[in-house]
């Protein structure tokens, strides 16, 4: 299996752009390209640009034709499509930036779509305020002291044990109809998560919170 890959879609374009140097594939949905085009992104970079280009310019562009992958099936998004063409070149790690942000509706949808390749792939989403993916029934994570922590039923999870948290959970249950786990913060450096049952969308905040008992 190859190592990692990074995918632009179209929601809030990013602030800044990770080290490309991490990355054995670069891509982005078609919406994405224009926004990359804004900031300056090396296109040249790009290995394919996917969509129904139903947002595609065109004339501008016609250097980077044949790195288009057209994607017709309008049953599925950009965001979906372009998650097939990744798995189908032999990626398990996708790095996604611009899931976030922009209609609600889309944002919503990405998780969705996340959700649906989660046994397939290791996705993460990264935006201004965060970094936010499905963990396993086991997880752990250092280097996050004072940082916001959200736990997010998808859309319940059963019997979860926190370690590090301000406000810990012993054999809790989460739903996304009854109760849910935002705005927690890492008491310690080093937090763990165990879950019986359901799945979890887990939030880590970028930054350290100043004054965290606030929370």
């Amino acid at each position: 299996m190859k190592d990692k890959a990074l995918l632009f879609i179209n929601g809030d374009a990013p602030q800044s752009f990770p080290d490309l140097e991490k990355y054995n594939l670069i891509a982005c949905t078609d919406g994405a390209f224009h926004y990359l085009q804004e900031l300056g992104f090396p296109l040249n970079k790009l290995d394919f640009i996917s969509g129904d280009f139903d947002s595609h310019i065109g004339s501008d562009e016609n250097v980077y034709q044949d790195k288009f992958i057209l994607t017709l099936d309008q049953d599925k998004t950009d965001f979906h499509k372009a998650l097939e063409i990744i798995l189908e070149k032999g990626f398990q790690e996708v790095d996604v930036l611009g899931g976030s942000g922009g209609e609600q509706d889309h944002f919503l949808g990405n998780l969705t779509v996340a959700y649906s390749f989660k046994n397939n792939l290791n996705i993460k989403f990264y935006d201004e305020f965060s970094e936010y993916y499905f963990i396993p029934k086991n997880f752990s994570l250092k280097n996050v002291k004072n940082k916001m922590i959200s736990l997010y039923p998808f859309p319940s999870a059963e019997n979860i044990t926190t370690k590090g948290l301000n406000w810990p959970l012993t054999n809790d249950s989460l739903s996304m109809i009854s109760r849910i786990g935002t705005r927690n913060f890492a008491a310690e450096d080093e937090i763990s998560i165990e879950y019986e049952s359901g799945d979890l969308l887990f939030f880590v905040g970028i930054n350290e919170i100043e004054y965290p008992e606030i929370y």
